[in-house]
């Protein structure tokens, strides 16, 4: 339907349905009236209404018009409605009849603009000469607005009327006035007249819309010059009225300004105090050609409203008269040559300046603002140029501001000053932009005579440019004034139009410059930028602290733990968005308060706590409540890491109170832990130890100890002091070559100095800590060996570790007295499903456990103990070190050695058992293979060939280990019918023995591999594996029957029970560590 072809498949309905409305004499003429009322009607328009509706417009329009007085216009404005006028539209209605003249549509589109209503719909056909406007604007539902907009337009369209009536009248009046001038000319120069004469009969030709005209007399009434209308003279618009003989105009003009009446010169040109209603808006021009009686003098004048045509504002000044004359006088007035820059330059700003301007300004004034303009050029500066209007109407105010500066909201602004400025009554305003860097607007305030104030152009050229300031621009003068023009200016450059809305509505631009060195930072590092800070105007006990972020900002189910954890109350987060061409950041901004504590010395501390932010965020120290003791003991991240070691150590050794206890404890007493920091410092700083020092800082605890109200608090603290006192070396200040911190912390300890410590208590103990991982080294003499394996138990992984020492202690006996054992665990491991990630996070964490044990260790270098670097030892030497490989670090032994010779350790490749260098434990398989010549012997005793036939099994293990791995794989006959280990439990009621065994070799040689692994469509009928986790584990008829039980399900721990009693040939434990 919105094509060519519907509208006229619509227009044929339309047009049918008129047929049906009127008699058939009528039908013809009012089809031909449908047919031109909507011949260029588009299609859409058409598309959008309803048949019915638009043979009601067209039959009500054309019923209208039968009804109009010739001469004389026909309008009414109504709402139709279907009861009614039998049609019906969404829109209030317009209905126009009257002759053909011009400029009926604009005028009456202008007035309908001007009652702030939109203009739906205009159909404008011309028939039989006759001009048919059908208008459809907002719906106007008050009857009385409808009147008010009906009585205007019938106004408007009178002054359409007489000013197209007195048309030709006008113009023949503005050539006879030129001849005139010729004929009879006035007492003025020649010049003079003869441009007058010219810009007369310009005038006539087309560059000017005459809408009224009339004539003058200069009279004294009461002492007073007046205007007196000649009767008879008036055209157009200015048709006199009966009640009207004098200029009210001139006579609303004050004393000092009607003198100009009486200046002889030709041609006064002006805006009018009053709107065009014809035409086009805006003020009407003013054209006033003085008469002179035959003495001379002025006698009168002739005065002409209209407006200029298009052509007036289009031709170049030079082509216009009384233009071409001011134009020339001001570019000779320059006294520029001809073929220069600044010659050029001036005449395009002339050619270019606001031609209405052009018209009314005088030469002086002219020169001064072009010359202004000149002086200007295309720097990025602010200048206004005023000219007052001689009869105190209006001022026009030429402003010229950086074009990157200008927006709808800040004019809005500059009218407001100028409007209050000159005490204004309303103001226009004409926006010119070009290629230039400035824009150009030309505001005209509105005034009434008499009443502009006393005004000083720069002071007001001052408030315009403060207006017209954008925060940018205060920004980039305080990059220049903080940090120099050069790296100033290259900042702005990068980040300076980058701050949303929000943040410039938020922080003056000066504070904008720390935060803009700290975005370049993060943008050139990727690192956290962060900022601690309290503005001037924050309360007591409130801070800010400010994060910036490449890419995605910090989600606050990040942020805020880590703030809340360092003894910050989260009051409001404030979040923006920075984008630029090279990078997008995010800047997110606290107002934070400090619980439970005064005022906070932001110089003292601002560093240390965006130190340790920086860490937590990094995942380089852990996020808990040890860090309060960043705000609360002004301690650094680093020195609570020592605290934070020996709390999780207290953890290993069984100590009863948990972990939040003891870092509550901490941060309630957070001089004591200072106070222990500083004793750690005391005794171990190489550079600054002092054991005097020391030993007095241990009665001071003592005596801060002594104030402590809570047992168990107190019980910590004192436990924490023993731990120091117990310490014997630690890597606290161990530095690599470029002078950077261990991301671990080890200390060795004497365990007879710790209390609380489980028996056995060994000789020497070494405790790793990281946010990685955390390991511990047993040793029972000065020499002794021993495995270390990779743990899965980080809540008792010493405990594991102890129970090994016993049983190595038992079992070594008649070998050797004592012996070692060590055991580290991942706290940040991959999925264990991500093998290869996983088993890389295995090997990085168990070579830095063996850094952090050789920091510790004494060297033989030529056959002479050297202590490590960077380190005060509190003990003898102590150069021995060996380690094996255990569960999990079977296949780690050249790791092991490679760090022994990282750190030219006098075992070189004897420091690990095993290795290219040595022997592989679980490749060799020494102790399983050991185990099952027993087992061969124990069966062939009972006359069962293990080699070469099958027999039942129950294990305690699993394929990963040495024991029991080795083991299930020394007999191809094995039929595994159950096993666990510390994490599941394995059910296999019926298994065949070459699949299953397949399956344990597959599982064997896969790395850290676990009972999960194990392909469970190997698994006969009613088995399965489960974690030991679970609540309880169900039991098929297939797995009761291979166990030689009757319960449907039993809890973990109650299964486990009946595999170790179950009706099999051979239990074998491999063991669990």
């Amino acid at each position: 339907m919105r094509t060519e072809q519907g509208k006229s498949e619509r227009l044929e309905a339309v047009v049918a349905m008129l047929r049906g409305k009127v008699a058939r004499e009528s039908r013809a003429p009012l089809e031909r009236f449908a047919r031109e009322y909507y011949g260029r009607l588009d299609p859409e328009d058409i598309a959008e209404r309803a048949p019915a509706d638009l043979c009601g417009a067209a039959l009500s329009h054309w019923n209208f018009a039968q009804r109009r007085e010739p001469g004389r216009a026909r309008l009414r404005v109504f709402n139709p409605a279907l009861e009614e006028h039998g049609w019906q539209s969404p829109h209030t209605i317009i209905e126009i009849v009257n002759d053909d003249m011009p400029f009926l549509v604009d005028s009456v589109t202008m007035e309908v603009n001007r009652h702030g209503l939109t203009l739906h719909l205009i159909i404008h056909p011309i028939v039989a000469g006759e001009s048919i406007m059908h208008v459809e604007v907002d719906r106007i539902t008050e009857a009385a607005k409808r009147e008010e907009l009906q009585a205007d337009l019938e106004r408007i369209l009178g002054d359409v009327r007489v000013a197209v009536e007195d048309w030709r009248k006008m113009t023949a009046q503005a050539r006879s006035l030129a001849a005139g001038l010729e004929r009879q000319p006035p007492p003025l120069g020649a010049e003079e007249l003869a441009e007058g004469r010219a810009f007369l009969e310009w005038l006539a030709d087309d560059h000017f819309t005459f809408l009224g005209y009339r004539c003058h007399d200069l009279v004294t009434l009461d002492g007073r010059d007046a205007l007196q209308v000649v009767r008879g003279s008036g055209l157009g618009v200015l048709r006199e009225t009966a009640s009207r003989s004098l200029s009210t105009s001139f006579a609303a003009l004050p004393s000092p300004t009607r003198v100009y009446a009486r200046v002889k010169d030709l041609l006064t040109l002006t805006k009018s105090n009053s709107r065009s209603t014809v035409h086009r808006p805006g003020y009407l021009d003013s054209i006033g050609i003085k008469r002179y009686d035959e003495r001379g003098e002025v006698c009168g004048e002739h005065r002409f409203l209209g407006l200029y045509t298009h052509t007036a504002y289009s031709a170049s000044p030079s082509e216009i008269p009384l233009l071409r004359r001011k134009v020339a006088n001001v570019v000779a007035r320059g006294g520029f040559a001809s073929a220069g820059h600044a010659a050029k330059a001036l005449e395009t700003i002339l050619a270019n300046y606001p031609r209405d301007e052009l018209f009314m300004i005088g030469e002086d004034e002219l020169w001064e603002t072009a010359a202004g303009i000149l002086h200007l050029g295309e720097r990025q500066r602010f200048r206004l140029f005023v000219r007052r209007d001689p009869f105190e109407r209006f001022l026009a105010c030429l402003i010229y501001a950086p074009r990157e500066h200008y927006s709808t909201e800040l004019r809005g602004k500059w009218q407001a000053i100028l409007t209050e400025a000159f005490n204004g009554q309303s103001s226009d305003f004409n926006v010119h932009l070009s290629e230039s860097a400035l824009v150009r607007v030309l505001m005209t305030v509105r005034t009434s005579p008499g009443s502009i104030p006393a005004y000083d152009v720069h002071a007001i050229e001052r408030r315009l440019a403060a207006a017209a300031r954008r925060w940018e621009d205060d920004l980039k003068l305080a990059l220049v004034e903080q940090l120099g023009e050069a790296r100033g200016n290259a900042l702005w450059r990068q980040f300076g139009t980058a701050f949303p809305a929000a943040y410039r509505e938020d922080f003056p631009a000066p504070s904008a410059v720390p935060d803009l060195e700290l975005m370049e930072r993060v943008a050139a590092s990727g690192a956290l930028g962060m900022s601690l800070y309290r503005p001037l105007e924050a309360p007591p006990g409130t801070m800010r602290f400010k994060l910036v972020r490449k890419g995605a900002p910090i989600a606050l189910s990040d942020s805020l733990p880590m703030l809340e954890r360092m003894g910050l109350r989260v009051v409001e987060e404030r979040p923006y968005r920075v984008a630029t061409p090279g990078a997008e950041l995010s800047i997110d901004d606290f107002s934070v308060s400090a619980a439970g504590q005064a005022d906070i010395e932001i110089d003292a501390v601002h560093r240390i706590f965006e130190d340790a932010f920086g860490r937590v965020f990094a995942g380089e120290i852990e996020n808990d409540d040890f860090n309060r003791l960043v705000l609360a003991a002004r301690l650094p991240a680093q020195e609570i890491v020592v605290l934070r070691a020996y709390a999780r150590y207290l953890r290993q050794i069984g100590f009863p109170l948990s972990q939040a206890f003891i870092q509550a404890a901490m941060a309630n007493h957070p001089l004591v832990a200072r106070m222990l920091v500083s004793l750690y410092r005391l005794r171990f700083d190489p550079e600054a130890a002092d054991d005097e020092a020391a030993a007095r800082q241990v009665g001071a605890i003592e005596r801060a100890l002594d104030k402590v109200d809570n047992l168990s608090e107190d019980r910590v603290l004192r436990q924490y002091l023993a731990l120091v006192l117990a310490t014997t070396r630690t890597n606290y200040w161990r530095r690599d070559a470029g002078g950077k911190r261990r991301s671990f912390l080890s200390f060795k300890l004497d365990p007879s100095k710790v209390p609380g410590l489980p028996e056995p208590k060994p000789m020497f103990e070494i405790f790793v800590y990281s946010a990685r991982f955390e390991g511990v080294h047993l040793r029972g003499g000065r020499v002794a060996r021993g495995g270390l394996r990779w743990s899965d138990r980080p809540e008792d992984f010493r405990t594991e570790v102890l129970g090994l020492v016993k049983a190595q202690m038992v079992k070594n006996a008649v070998i050797v007295p004592v012996g070692s054992k060590g055991g580290f665990v991942l706290k940040r491991a991959p999925n264990p499903a991500e093998r290869e990630a996983f088993l890389k996070e295995g090997v990085a964490c168990y070579q830095d456990y063996l850094r952090g044990l050789l920091d510790l260790t004494d060297n033989l270098v030529g056959g002479k103990v050297v202590p490590p670097p960077q380190l005060r030892r509190h003990d003898a030497d102590d150069p021995y070190l060996v380690v094996a490989a255990d569960k999990g670090t079977a296949s780690f032994s050249d790791y092991a050695n490679a760090i022994s010779r990282e750190y030219g350790f006098w075992l070189d490749d004897a420091f690990a058992s095993g290795g290219s260098a040595g022997y592989d434990h679980k490749a060799m398989g020494i102790t399983a293979r050991g185990a099952w010549e027993s087992v061969k012997r124990h069966f062939r005793e009972m006359g069962l060939d293990t080699q070469a036939s099958g027999f039942t099994v129950v294990g305690i293990g699993d394929m990963q280990g040495d024991v029991f791995g080795n083991g299930m794989l020394l007999s191809a006959h094995i039929r595994l019918v159950a096993a666990f280990d510390h994490r599941h439990v394995f059910l296999d009621p019926d298994p065949d023995p070459a699949a299953s065994f397949a399956e344990r070799k597959r599982l064997f040689g896969l790395a850290r591999s676990s009972w999960a692994d194990y392909d469970a469509g190997l698994i006969s009928q009613g088995g399965g594996v489960w974690p030991r986790a679970a609540k309880s584990i169900p039991l098929s008829p297939e797995a009761r029957r291979a166990l030689g039980i009757e319960a449907a399900s039993l809890a973990p721990n109650e299964l486990l029970g009946a595999i170790l009693k179950a009706p099999v040939d051979l239990v074998y434990n491999g063991g669990i560590g």
